[in-house]
């Protein structure tokens, strides 16, 4: 099969378009013919080896994945069916292919008609987002949500699903379509954060009581700044850092205002609490078969023409998902 190979973590011009052999499923994994695979920035930090984990070379990117289901391995539950429509994960490796590998219990089912670029840009970010809101943020209905990175893949489910739980969402981003993208989500406002002064129009939009939760995949100096904007009994979760910097937060902040900041990490609830995360992930999902959570797609692209699709991603200027397509 084709598949988009690193020979070794390092710089993504060392990516190249490779025949390999087609996987086999082992026990309890089904094996996906892969319709879409949508591209995520942990993909890219994982394939240069700049993750917290770092995989054996040669390696296949891509973790996000829409498809039928080809091969079943030995012991799988469940009453799955060759050619049934899925869509899930695949543990940060292996979706950038023509058929990927997974446990049967990291997919979900999917709608014969559920478009299949929008179905790969599902599972990952709305499952993160999810367990974010629900379970590291106890988000209460009436709430009020601050977004950074809001037109981003997190950043924009975290939108929907936090209007779908009932919350107030003011969502930051810094262009004009990335804003009206996140709008056009369900977010109530919008905060331009590219202006030298977002964190004093925050403050003014959540006047007297503050942020109840900020969702923060961006770090650098946003993370200080959004905490400051934290009402009392405030939560600051944690989801990474598209910006590219770590942010060091003054400890007495959380003291002031009888806030937390909390860590999210999806791959580690998934090893840790699967049953939890499959549960997560059927919530997800029966959400989008209600039409609360739609992702964006902002361009498909042929496997062939990944430079092309790299490009679009890296480039900054993408409003909603860069998805690649096998055939």
């Amino acid at each position: 099969m084709k598949a988009l190979q690193m020979a070794q973590l390092g710089p993504l011009e060392g990516l190249a378009l490779c025949d390999v052999p087609r996987p086999a499923p082992q026990a309890g994994e089904l094996r996906i013919r892969v319709e879409a695979s949508a591209i995520s920035h942990a993909d890219l930090l994982l394939a240069q080896g700049r993750y917290q984990m770092k995989p054996p070379a040669p390696f296949i990117p891509g973790s996000e994945f829409a498809g039928t289901v080809e091969a079943m391995g030995d012991g799988v539950d469940g009453d799955w069916q060759i050619g049934q429509r899925v869509c899930g994960s695949s543990a940060r490796s292996g979706a950038w292919a023509e058929a990927v590998c997974v446990p049967a219990a990291t997919v979900q089912r999917l709608a014969g008609t559920a478009p299949a670029a929008e179905a790969a840009a599902l599972a990952v970010p709305y499952a993160t987002m999810w367990h974010a809101l629900v379970d590291r943020g106890a988000l209460l209905p009436g709430e009020t949500v601050f977004v950074l990175g809001a037109a981003g893949s997190v950043g924009l489910a975290a939108v929907q699903l936090a209007r779908a739980f009932g919350a107030r969402v003011i969502a930051g981003a810094s262009s004009p379509a990335k804003r009206a993208l996140a709008l056009a989500a369900g977010a109530d406002a919008v905060i331009d954060t590219s202006a030298d002064d977002w964190r004093g129009a925050l403050k003014a939009m959540t006047q007297p009581l503050g942020v109840d939760v900020v969702v923060d995949p961006v770090g650098g100096p946003f993370t200080e700044a959004a905490f400051r904007c934290l009402g009392w009994g405030g939560r600051h979760l944690v989801l990474g850092f598209a910006g590219g910097a770590i942010a060091a937060l003054p400890a007495n902040l959380p003291l002031l205002k009888g806030a937390a900041l909390v860590g999210v990490d999806i791959r580690q609830f998934a090893q840790r609490s699967p049953s939890k995360a499959a549960a997560n992930l059927r919530g997800v999902m029966g959400l989008h078969a209600r039409g609360d959570l739609r992702p964006a797609i902002d361009s498909e692209w042929p496997l062939a023409d990944y430079r092309q699709a790299l490009a679009a991603m890296q480039g900054g200027e993408a409003v909603g998902r860069v998805v690649l397509r096998p055939n």
